[in-house]
């Protein structure tokens, strides 16, 4: 029996073929029939060779929602037929990393769909630790906002958000508007923050982040005098924001918190110029080349910086938010794909600012 899936072939190369159904390995295991899944940065990042544990052959994608088609003996959980959201993070449930809720860094699992093993941009993907990687999915909540579930959402909110301990009345600078920056604005506003301040060089996604709770937008390609600094300190006097020095003059010295979410020097660069003394930076994008960290500066300014691949622990929570009608996932869809059609998804998701890009909504053929 074979089924149809989007392989990792080499660097810059992917190919949609047919490759076999996959089936029971173990008894914790489920195989699950996709019928959603969708692109994720990350998987651009092994298509541009930086993530070499990705295995050439690997079916790519850690991002899903479907139906259990069969299950392991030991699956308790979940049975056939049921509709399920997949988790990116495989859990045992049992290891030490798991017991300490670092599920990011289980030794039987982590990040490995569509890394160390077959993934979820195919037909069927067989979930290992079904009972601890799976989660059932409300028939009231449709894929497409299901889907932001698996990874973007919980990726922004425990690396971006609660990494960064976000609290009310701080100042927040988001650096990178994709689907994770996204994630992290929208969950930021869980803890009311004072202001959030989104910098991106896509204009579309800054239109998009305003009419999502972004109190102030920076594009830096169309800053003409001021540093982003500059912008920075302009935009929070004009919202009411002052420090008011011995001297009695009006300083802003930074934001309390940057989040970078784009994986590049630069992005990173722009988070340790703009954070305040004292203040929180943390890192959610995907790096594939070094960062210069400049610690001469940041030493003395009392700047915690943290780093991490999401666990997925706060997946239920999320999930609950989203059925209370309290959190609008689907703002982060902007395009929609049959599945045979993947290849053409990652055409425009590669190339986001020209097509107007945030997260694919890819569905099944024959739904």
């Amino acid at each position: 029996m074979s089924m149809n899936a989007l392989v990792y072939s080499a660097p810059n190369q992917k190919a949609w073929k047919l490759v076999p159904i996959p089936t029971i390995q173990s008894s914790t295991d489920a195989i699950v029939k996709l019928t959603s899944t969708t692109i994720c940065g990350t998987d651009l990042h092994i298509l541009k060779g930086d993530v070499p544990t990705v295995p050439r052959g690997t079916i790519l994608g850690h991002e899903g929602v479907g139906i259990v088609q069969s299950v392991g003996n030991s699956v308790s959980n979940f049975k056939p037929g049921e509709r399920v959201l997949i988790s990116c993070i495989t859990s045992c449930g049992k290891c030490v990393y798991c017991m300490s809720n670092l599920q990011a860094h289980c030794l039987n699992g982590g990040w490995i769909l569509g890394n160390e093993i077959d993934g979820t941009q195919a037909e069927y993907v067989r979930i290992p630790y079904a009972d601890t990687s799976l989660y059932a999915a409300p028939s009231a909540l449709k894929d497409e906002t299901l889907l932001m579930l698996s990874d973007a959402l919980p990726t922004g909110f425990e690396i971006g958000v609660q990494s960064a301990k976000i609290a009310p009345g701080n100042t927040v600078a988001i650096v990178g508007a994709g689907p994770v920056g996204m994630a992290v604005l929208i969950t930021a506003q869980f803890y009311c923050p004072a202001s959030i301040i989104v910098i991106d060089t896509d204009d579309y996604r800054l239109a998009v982040a305003e009419r999502n709770g972004a109190t102030g937008v920076i594009n830096p390609n169309r800053l003409t005098k001021n540093s982003i600094l500059d912008e920075i300190m302009e935009l929070l006097k004009s919202q009411g924001f002052s420090n008011v020095d011995v001297t009695g003059q009006n300083t802003i010295p930074g934001v309390d918190v940057a989040v970078e979410c784009a994986g590049l020097p630069q992005t990173f660069d722009i988070c340790q110029k703009i954070i305040a003394p004292g203040g929180r930076i943390a890192n959610v994008g995907v790096h594939g080349r070094p960062v210069d960290l400049q610690l001469q500066d940041l030493w003395s300014q009392n700047v915690t910086i943290t780093t991490g691949v999401v666990s997925a622990t706060t997946t239920s929570m999320l999930l609950k938010i989203l059925q209370s009608g309290k959190m609008n996932a689907s703002v982060l869809v902007t395009h929609h794909f049959k599945l045979s059609q993947i290849e053409k998804a990652y055409d425009v998701f590669g190339n986001a600012a020209n097509e107007h890009a945030i997260k694919m909504s890819i569905e099944a053929d024959g739904i």
